[in-house]
């Protein structure tokens, strides 16, 4: 398949540059697979579409303080954006600028933490190792910067923002957005009306951010990302759909997370490890029912899935809608729900 299929236009002024006050006061395009009808409600709305019963698995994944300034030994301002903890203070990365930052070559973060760069990857990356695991806890803790993606131009005043309200695992390079737009109190009272919430992790890494380069879905990589998916998660999800009751993921990040996890139509298993998962059109879904999720950026793995899931026509129409209606996209915009 093509990947301009999954292309559109979107006018710039759409892209939301900050995020809206209440999380769930945003709007929400709910999507009917049943009738292919699309509408809008507000986000704080979606309540009104789960049932007693239903099981909302959430990505409990905490977003690291990665972009971190640097300065070349030399002289000169530079950067690193850390993408994933290889273990033994090394991590894969980004650096700025990369023409200028050999293998062998050292750069400062701070004041006095040095990273040396060890190798390249495939995909222009470096290999970096600190010193020691201080100096990591130090450059993420106290130097670091939340990495918004390169379409957010305004600075974000709280980078609270930039997580969901339970976040706990740390470990990701960009937000699992769907569940930007949950507030606490809104959790409370779906759990009041009787749904089991579960958590599950999955640390996402730059792909969130890239679109796909390939003119073929089928020549695509998705990168690794790792993802751990609890006994308790498990018993959960698998008594629900054997007794006939809906799994309902919030993300893309958690239709993959379970989707890697399945081990049949209705069943998965404990899963500590990583996911390359690709999820195209054609694709046989054995464990999602319905998921919340945000509008993406043309070209996305992201577009790609929700177009599996709900079928392209229907998201072409939906996406059509959500232009019209000035819709806010992307990772500070409205929600969408799939049914």
């Amino acid at each position: 398949m093509l990947t301009k299929e999954f292309e559109y236009h979107l006018p710039e002024e759409l892209i939301a540059q900050t995020p809206i006050e209440p999380r769930d006061s945003s709007r929400l395009l709910v999507i009917d697979r049943s009738n292919s009808k699309v509408s809008g409600r507000k986000f704080s709305d979606v309540k009104d579409y789960f049932h007693s019963g239903d099981v909302l698995i959430l990505n409990n994944t905490k977003v690291i303080a990665a972009r971190l300034p640097a300065k070349r030994l030399g002289g000169g301002k530079a950067e690193v954006f850390l993408l994933k903890d290889l273990g033994n203070n090394t991590w894969e990365s980004l650096v700025k600028p990369g023409n200028k930052i050999p293998v062998g070559s050292s750069l400062v973060i701070g004041d006095q933490i040095t990273v040396k760069v060890l190798s390249l990857t495939n995909d222009g990356g470096r290999i970096i190792k600190f010193n020691h695991s201080d100096d990591v806890k130090s450059a993420l803790n106290g130097i670091g910067q939340v990495p918004l993606p390169p379409y957010i131009k305004t600075p974000i005043s709280d980078p609270s923002r930039y997580q969901t309200v339970y976040a706990s695992i740390e470990g990701s390079v960009a937000a699992p957005t769907a569940a930007l737009h949950f507030t606490s109190a809104l959790l409370d009272t779906l759990k009041e009306t009787g749904v089991l919430i579960g958590y599950t992790t999955l640390h996402m890494g730059l792909g969130s951010f890239r679109p796909i380069k390939a003119e073929n879905l089928e020549s695509h990589i998705m990168p690794e990302e790792f993802l751990h998916v609890p006994q308790n998660v498990v018993d959960m999800v698998n008594s629900a759909k054997r007794e006939g009751r809906r799994v309902v993921a919030c993300g893309t990040d958690v239709v993959r997370t379970l989707e890697s996890a399945a081990v049949e139509v209705g069943i998965i298993r404990a899963y500590n490890g990583t996911t390359g998962l690709f999820i195209t059109p054609g694709y046989q879904f054995k464990i999602v029912d319905m998921f919340i999720t945000n509008l993406h950026l043309p070209r996305s793995s992201h577009l790609v899935l929700v177009s599996a899931f709900a079928g392209i026509d229907l998201i072409r129409q939906a996406y059509t809608y959500a232009v019209d209606k000035k819709f806010r996209f992307y990772t500070f915009g409205d929600a969408t729900l799939i049914l």
